[in-house]
């Protein structure tokens, strides 16, 4: 036989690009988008535009779009089998894809269809028969059954499906098979599916709305009524977490500013997220098929707080629910970008339109102006909104405003019933949001791995949903967590992360947010300059450079670092503002942080009366973390003034809390005092029951993901980080743990109960 030469390589093709070279953001859509099928997932990457491989257009929704090649596989597969078979599947496929209905077993004994045929198609690995139906071997497959079928026998068994569907509350699915069972355009069957889709919107089922609205859109034979049922299916597919599909049905329906700005506020420039929202503010507009009718927002208005009348209304003023989740959403834009100024552009708006603003856009404005005590009732009125079952956005608001008052109790659970309520209306996108503040309150109740596990969640639903700017402030979020567990690796390169896109994305809380954390970095590692450097640029000028809550919110830790590099004038009228703040909210945790800015700032022994005051204040409060470093400053404090005993116990006190939070790079300063003391530090814990105790929360979570057989590569993109901050951990509890190799690792971690 002669051999066969292969083809000479074609040098000037470019090579194939892998999902691992995308960027997170997109390679997690990726798997989202197809099913989270590694073969699919394969086969599309190669197939996407520069753009779609930057996350700058969405990435394709049709299937044929998106596995080709393993649907054509697929497909033969299904034709091989007997035509019953293939009926009996196209029946199932359609009562699942790509709407659930769950009546194949009704309409299996309506027509009193032999099911034995399926027999086939189990014997082939395809599919199998169970109790609540037919259940495919995946989603490709599925797809393909349905795909195979001719037109006129998928119309045949939508309208065979539609035909069983007459129980309590199935109107919509029942409408959805009409529509799709529709020989072509009808205006009746049309404005059935947007009668069915309210319904949908209605009982939370946002996937099920966008559907119908799609399919009515098809159907519709008035071209302008096409565009805006598409403008609603794309709000639709937002809101329930599919933005790919959003941003192409947008690209085809009617402008929209407030749509537009959605887009803009959640993954593009938030700065064009304001002005486009602010826009269809001042039109009276609403996003339509979103997550339901809000409260409405006048109970957060200056005139509900001050008890004054508010100004009359306009005619257009009934659009008030939806327009206030617009207005919601121009103030999360103006707290992304830090440009708090623009809040009293809305507030006039507002104030023009007679619509209630949210308290956190009256607080911000406020607050911005200088006046705490007004800022704090608005804050209040908007704070005290946190009941359950209420609309997602105006309860993430509640939580912010929980936050800006320093309730961190009331924020964790302000956030919680958010992700609760959007998830049972289905709202996807809003609550990943909702996490992102959850991440908050878990950090300053002294729960920093719970914090980071929320954040780390929320970020893969953020990349899922298309929330990039979301998943901007989570990485600075985590880059946070990363400074206080003394992990300056991925600290840094989280920071990095944030920084860069949110310069580009005028994202000033995110960006701010980063800084702070290396400063906190820096301050835990005695750079104290570096530190002080850092936090006087937190409020720095123009959208993505600074934000000046966030500053405000690290005025101890720069008081501190000032006080350290002997900067004390600009410390003391940080302190000034900080402590008028604190005053005026009544919050503990912010006044015993106020009271150890004093002690810091007060000369020898006046400090310490001020310390015992701070931590007075620090048992009434909820921020551990923030008690432990108080109790260090004040050990080290105790210490130059000779009073040996106390600090010895305050020392230990800081220490244990150190080591419990896992921020070794604290634990080791109060160890160092304790040496200059003259003390013993405490003994690491013991290696002898669990040798795990000497790791850190990210490396004992990397530990376990390798002994359970993740590579490298797989760990980092479950965290969002590079292999290479992978392999420095790992090394890392290598070396902490005695050990040589993976095998080792899961034989310590099973010894220890730590692998199941």
């Amino acid at each position: 036989m002669t051999p066969v030469n292969p083809p000479p390589l074609d040098r000037t093709s470019p090579p194939r690009r892998t999902a691992s070279e995308l960027p997170e953001g997109v390679r997690v859509r990726v798997l989202h988008a197809v099913y989270g099928d590694p073969r699919a997932a394969a086969e599309l990457v190669p197939l996407l535009t520069d753009r779609q491989s930057a996350g700058l257009d969405p990435l394709p929704t049709q299937s044929s779009e998106l596995a080709p090649d393993l649907l054509r596989s697929h497909r033969a597969e299904i034709r091989a089998l007997p035509d019953d078979t293939r009926l009996l599947l196209l029946l199932a496929a359609a009562d699942q894809y790509p709407v659930a209905t769950h009546a194949f077993l009704r309409a299996v004994a309506a027509v009193r269809l032999d099911t034995r045929p399926l027999e086939a198609a189990e014997a082939a690995g395809i599919a199998q028969a169970g109790a609540g139906g037919v259940v495919f071997r995946d989603a490709w497959t599925r797809i393909a059954a349905y795909e195979t079928g001719s037109p006129a026998d998928r119309r045949d068994v939508h309208r065979l499906l539609a035909r069983v569907l007459h129980g309590a509350g199935e109107t919509p699915r029942r409408s959805w098979h009409r529509g799709a069972g529709a020989l072509g355009p009808s205006g009746r069957l049309a404005a059935e599916l947007r009668a069915a889709a309210e319904q949908a919107r209605a009982a939370g089922q946002l996937t099920l709305t966008r559907a119908l609205l799609e399919r009515a859109a098809t159907l519709c034979p008035t071209p302008s009524e096409q565009s805006r049922l598409r403008a609603r299916a794309a709000t639709a597919a937002w809101h329930s977490g599919d933005a790919d599909r959003a941003r192409r049905l947008a690209a085809t329906a009617t402008p929209d500013d407030g749509l537009t700005g959605l887009f803009a506020l959640r993954a593009g420039d938030a700065t064009e997220a304001f002005d486009a929202l602010l826009t269809a503010v001042s039109q009276g507009g609403g996003l339509e098929g979103g997550q339901g009718s809000g409260n409405g927002a006048a109970p957060g208005s200056a005139g509900a707080v001050r008890g004054r009348a508010a100004p009359a209304a306009p005619a257009r003023a009934v659009l008030a629910p939806a327009t206030s989740r617009l207005l919601a959403h121009a103030t999360e834009a103006a707290i992304y970008t830090g440009d708090l100024r623009r809040c009293r552009e809305a507030a006039v708006v507002a104030g023009r339109l007679g619509i209630g603003a949210p308290g956190t856009l009256g607080g911000l404005v406020a607050a911005f102006e200088g006046r705490y005590e007004d800022a704090r009732d608005l804050l209040e009125a908007a704070a005290g909104r946190c009941g359950p079952g209420g609309d997602p956005t105006l309860l993430v608001h509640a939580g912010i405003a929980a936050l800006m008052l320093g309730d961190h109790t009331r924020a964790a659970t302000a956030t919680v019933r958010a992700a609760a309520s959007a998830r049972a209306r289905g709202a996807a996108a809003t609550a990943a949001q909702a996490l992102e503040f959850r991440a908050y309150a878990d950090f300053w109740t002294g729960r920093p791995q719970a914090g980071a596990a929320t954040a780390t969640d929320a970020l893969r639903q953020a990349y899922a949903t298309g929330q990039d700017n979301g998943a901007c402030h989570l990485q600075a979020a985590l880059a946070m967590f990363a400074a206080v567990t003394g992990d300056a690796d991925t600290c840094r390169e989280r920071a990095a992360t944030a920084r860069t896109y949110a310069l580009a994305r005028g994202l000033g809380l995110p960006a701010a947010l980063a800084q702070w954390a290396l400063a906190f970095l820096d301050l835990a590692d005695g750079r104290f300059a570096g530190a002080a450097a850092r936090l006087r640029a937190l409020a720095g000028f123009g959208p993505g450079h600074g934000h000046r809550a966030i500053r405000h919110l690290a005025t101890p830790h720069y008081v501190e670092a000032a006080v350290r590099t002997g900067d004390t004038r600009v410390a003391r009228a940080a302190h000034a503002d900080y402590h008028r703040w604190a005053s005026a909210v009544r919050s503990t945790d912010d006044l015993a942080l106020s009271a150890r800015c004093r002690a810091l700032l007060a000369p020898g022994a006046e400090a310490v009366e001020h310390y015992r005051t701070a931590l007075d204040l620090h048992a009434g409060g909820d921020r551990d973390f923030e008690r432990a470093r108080t109790e260090l400053l004040f050990g080290s404090a105790l210490r130059r003034l000779r009073r040996r005993t106390e600090a010895r116990d305050r020392l230990y006190s800081a220490l244990e809390a150190f080591e419990y939070f896992g921020a070794p790079h604290c634990a080791t300063q109060a160890r160092a005092e304790l040496r200059a003391l003259g003390a013993p530090a405490t003994p690491a814990r013991g290696r002898t029951d669990d040798p795990t105790t000497c790791l850190t929360a990210q490396q004992l979570l990397i530990a376990r993901m390798a002994a359970d057989g993740a590579t490298n590569r797989e760990i980092a993109a479950r965290l969002a980080l590079s292999p290479r901050t992978i392999d420095h951990h790992l090394r890392g509890v290598f070396s902490r743990l005695g050990i040589r190799s993976r095998i080792d690792l899961v034989r310590l971690l099973g010894d220890a109960g730590h692998v199941q």
